[in-house]
């Protein structure tokens, strides 16, 4: 039988400890490789280096620190470090939720998603919590999941992105209350710009949010992590509003009218 490739990738850097979880977690279902960057990511979208050399630092035959970005990382492991593509990129665990909007910005969604360009099925997951430092349950979910998309795979362009409730809450029988496919939620956080001092008294600023909870639709990912449920939200690389490509045709005749 021959034993799957499975990727594994982060925005926190190779040494996070959701990291480990992950790796250890997914073992039993194959062959993992390590590529993650070197030092913490988080924030930097899906952007590559492409004014910066890349530089590599081989941990082991299967651990790579790269000083880049997680796309930089999975772009690297996919067409130089891995002697063979991956069945599978699982990026994460990101200590945090990545639900709504901030699917934008995260680097553990783009790890994914760049997997997701080259063709190779992925999947982010976060535990929705900064405080809480225990990854294993899940890790123990992120490995269910990689079997099941290893076994069924998925669509052309689509990744998952999962975002694991906070003490993932349990039934009497130690299994999680619920699993959701969830759609992503709106914008229902307000972005804070904080101006300080410096100890010479020049201006800094300090990017922020607050999240008002009472704009939560019943069907968005917010909403199946605050009823204590694992939320699965496919995302897609073809970001085209085809309702909206449609609707905006009625421009053209005034757009290309000469004046």
């Amino acid at each position: 039988m021959v034993r799957k490739r499975i990727l594994v990738t982060n925005d926190d850097g190779i040494h996070a400890p959701g990291l480990a979880a992950l790796e250890a977690a997914l073992a039993a279902l194959g062959e993992v490789t390590v590529s993650a960057p070197e030092r913490e990511m988080s924030a930097t979208s899906q952007s590559i280096s492409l004014h910066s050399p890349l530089r590599v630092h081989a941990l082991d035959e299967r651990h790579f620190a790269v000083a880049g970005t997680p796309a930089d990382a999975v772009i690297l492991a996919l067409h130089h470090l891995m002697p063979e593509k991956p069945d599978l990129v699982v990026s994460g665990i990101n200590p945090g939720g990545n639900l709504g909007e901030n699917v934008v910005y995260s680097g553990t969604v783009a790890g994914a998603m760049e997997a997701v360009l080259h063709g190779v099925s992925s999947f982010a997951i976060s535990l929705c919590s900064r405080k809480q430092t225990d990854f294993s349950g899940a890790a123990s979910f992120a490995a269910r999941l990689a079997a099941k998309v290893l076994e069924e795979g998925l669509p052309p362009g689509v990744m998952l992105n999962v975002n694991v409730p906070r003490g993932l809450p349990r039934s009497n029988r130690g299994e999680p209350i619920g699993v959701r496919f969830a759609r992503q939620s709106q914008k229902i956080s307000q972005t804070l710009v904080r101006e300080q001092k410096d100890p010479r008294g020049r201006k800094y600023f300090w990017l922020d949010e607050s999240v008002d909870l009472g704009q939560v639709e019943p069907d968005s990912d917010y909403a199946a992590v605050l009823a204590g449920e694992i939320a699965i939200t496919p995302l897609q690389v073809d970001r085209t509003d085809y309702k909206s490509l449609n609707h905006l045709s009625g421009w053209l005749d005034s757009l290309r009218a000469n004046r």
